[in-house]
C-alpha cells in the first residue's frame, strides 16, 4: 500500500487462477491497483487502503463450503462502487440478501453467450452492438434470487443473473470472467467500471519513474546499495532506475553461475560499465554453483540451490563494499503473487521464485525492490522511460535460474554447452525470420533422453532438445507459437548439423495452462 498519490482500485482475492489478469487490465486503463487475499482485507485495511473501487474476484470455493471466504462487510459501506466477478458475483449475493443455489445442471464451463435484458446501463457501453456477447463462464453455483436493490441486465443459458447492478449503491457483478482473453469485450466492460467509479487513468510510467527515484532516495539516503544483475530486462531497468536515483553509491554485482545463455556474460559486462559507467563486479562464481547442482534433478530443489547460492555469493561481495547497507532487486508484481499462498495455508506451490522473501538476517542488508508493484510490459515502458535501448528492452524473458531450468534432470558441463549452441541457433533463426518480436519468449530445451540416429553412414546415439516458443500477453497465459513446417525443418536442420551432441529435434506445443512457459 506504497502508492498512495494514485487513485487506487483494491482487487479482493479469492484464489481465482486468473485473478492476475484483473490487476492487468485495470493497469493497461492506467489504474493503479493493487491484489490482496481476502483474510488480509480487514476494516482497518479498507480504511488506511482507502480504494475508489473495489473488485472480488473469482475463486474455486462455494458459498456453501464450511469456511467459505468473505470480504469484511465493510466492503458494502465505503461508498464507492465494487463489482464481483464469477464467485465474487456469488458472494456478493448472499451477503446482501439474496440467494445462491448448487450447480443442479446449470454449472458452465468454458464459452458462452450472454443476451441483454433490454436494461440500459452504462455499465453496458459498447456491448451488445452485434448481437450477443461471447464470455467466458466458469461456475458450478450460480445466483438463484438477486438480493434487493438488483436489476438484471443480461442473462446467458446457465447464469439467468449473468450481469446485475444496484445503480444507486453503484454495485456491480457478472457470472463470468471479463478479464480473461476468451471474453474478447471483457476489457471495455472492465472500462466502463473504472469510468463509473471516477479512475482518471493517472497510473502512468513516466509518474512512476519519478515517484520511484523519489522513494528510493528516501529508503537509502547516503548509503549504498548492491544490486544483483543477472543481465535480464528486470535486474538491468531496476539497476539503471537505481543508478539515476543515487549515482556511484550503487555497485552492481554481475553473478555468472555458469547458467547464461552464448555471449550473454560479455554482453551485460559491456553494456553496464561502458554504456551506463556503472560500478560492476562481475564475480564468475561457475564453478561454486555447478559444483553445487552436479547430482540434482529435481527441478525445486535446483531452483533453491541457486536461490541459496545467489544469497551467499552477494554476501561474499556485499562484504568487499563499504557501507553496503541494502541489496537491490529486479522482483516483479507476479513473482510476489505467485509466492504468497492466496489462503495463508499450504495451497500449491506452482513453482519457487529465487528472489522474492525476505533475505536472511545474517546477510545484515534491507531489500531495495523499485520493481515489485509493475508486470513485465510494466517495466518494458520504464525501460524506455529511463533510455534503455529497444534491443535491449525487448529482449524475451529469461530465468533467474537461466539454463538450469532448461536442462531437465541431472545439469552437466556438457549438457550446458550443448544447449548454449542449440539455443542461439534457434534464436538466430528466429530473428533470421523477423519472428522475434512476435515471440513472448522462446528458447531449447535439452532433454534427459539419448536417442539412436544415422548421420552418414554412421549410426550416433545423442540428446534429443525441444525447441519452446511461446505467444502471451502477460506470461500468465501462454500458447504455442505456430511455425511453418519449413521453418522448423530447416531449424531442425541447423541444429542437427551444427551441434555435436543433438541428433533428434522437437517442437513443444503445449499451451500455459496445462503447461508452464519454462519446463521446470
Amino acid at each position: 500500500m506504497s502508492t498512495s498519490s494514485h487513485d487506487r482500485l483494491l482487487i479482493i482475492d479469492f484464489g481465482s487462477q486468473v485473478t492476475q489478469l484483473i490487476a492487468r487490465r485495470a493497469r493497461e486503463l492506467h489504474v493503479y491497483c493493487e491484489i490482496h487475499p481476502f483474510q488480509k482485507v480487514t476494516e482497518d485495511f479498507l480504511r488506511q487502503f482507502a480504494p475508489r473501487a473495489v473488485i472480488l474476484s473469482g475463486g474455486p470455493a462455494s458459498v456453501f463450503d464450511e469456511g467459505a471466504p468473505h470480504p469484511p462487510e465493510a466492503v458494502f459501506s465505503l461508498g464507492v462502487p465494487v463489482l464481483g466477478i464469477c464467485y465474487g458475483q456469488q458472494v456478493m449475493m448472499q451477503m446482501l440478501g439474496g440467494r445462491v443455489e448448487r450447480g443442479h445442471g446449470t454449472a458452465e464451463f468454458g464459452r458462452a453467450f450472454v443476451t441483454p435484458s433490454g436494461a440500459e446501463s452504462a455499465l453496458l457501453e459498447g456491448w451488445f452492438a452485434q448481437g450477443p456477447e461471447q464470455v467466458w463462464m466458469s461456475h458450478g453455483d450460480h445466483v438463484a434470487e438477486l438480493a434487493p436493490g438488483f436489476r438484471v441486465l443480461a442473462t446467458s443459458p446457465g447464469a439467468p443473473f449473468a450481469i446485475v447492478e444496484d445503480p444507486k449503491r453503484h454495485f456491480y457483478a457478472v457470472q463470468f470472467h471479463p478479464e480473461v482473453h476468451h471474453t474478447p469485450n471483457g476489457r471495455r466492460l472492465l472500462e466502463n467500471f473504472m469510468r463509473l467509479a471516477g479512475f482518471t487513468g493517472d497510473w502512468t510510467m513516466g509518474a512512476y519513474k519519478e515517484e520511484a527515484i523519489r522513494k528510493i532516495r528516501e529508503q537509502v539516503g547516503d548509503r549504498r546499495v548492491i544490486c544483483g544483475l543477472s543481465g535480464g530486462v528486470d535486474s538491468s531497468v531496476a539497476a539503471v532506475l537505481i543508478h539515476e536515483a543515487i549515482g556511484d553509491r550503487l555497485t552492481c554485482v554481475f553473478v555468472d553461475h555458469g547458467l547464461l545463455r552464448q555471449g550473454e556474460a560479455e554482453e551485460v559486462v559491456s553494456m553496464f560499465r561502458d554504456h551506463y559507467n556503472i560500478p560492476l563486479i562481475h564475480a564468475d562464481e561457475s564453478e561454486l554453483f555447478l559444483g553445487e547442482l552436479e547430482g540434482v534433478s529435481d527441478p525445486e530443489t535446483k531452483r533453491k540451490t541457486i536461490g541459496r547460492l545467489f544469497i551467499d555469493v552477494f554476501q561474499k561481495y556485499a562484504g568487499q563494499i563499504e557501507g553496503a547497507e541494502f541489496l537491490a532487486q529486479g522482483t516483479l508484481y507476479p513473482d510476489v503473487i505467485e509466492s504468497v499462498s492466496f489462503s495463508g495455508g499450504p495451497s500449491v506451490t506452482i513453482k519457487s521464485h529465487h528472489n522474492v522473501g525476505g533475505l536472511p538476517e545474517k546477510m545484515g542488508l534491507k531489500l531495495v525492490e523499485p520493481l515489485r508493484e509493475l508486470f513485465k510490459d510494466e517495466v518494458r515502458a520504464l525501460g524506455r522511460e529511463l533510455g534503455l535501448p529497444e534491443s535491449f528492452i525487448g529482449r524475451h524473458p529469461f530465468p533467474g535460474p537461466g539454463l538450469a531450468i532448461r536442462c531437465p534432470g541431472e545439469i552437466t558441463r556438457e549438457k550446458l554447452e550443448i544447449l548454449r549452441r542449440a539455443d542461439a541457433i534457434f534464436i538466430d533463426q528466429i530473428r533470421r525470420h523477423g519472428l522475434y518480436d512476435e515471440i513472448w519468449q522462446a528458447f531449447v530445451a535439452i532433454l534427459p533422453v539419448k536417442t539412436v540416429g544415422v548421420m552418414g553412414d554412421g549410426r550416433t546415439y545423442d540428446y534429443a532438445c525441444a525447441l519452446r516458443a511461446v505467444t502471451s500477453v502477460d506470461g500468465m497465459t501462454a500458447d504455442y507459437y505456430p511455425f511453418s513446417h519449413e521453418f522448423l525443418g530447416e531449424t531442425a536442420t541447423r541444429i542437427i548439423n551444427e551441434v555435436k551432441g543433438i541428433n533428434r529435434v522437437t517442437y513443444d506445443i503445449t499451451s500455459k495452462p496445462p503447461g508452464t512457459i519454462e519446463w521446470e
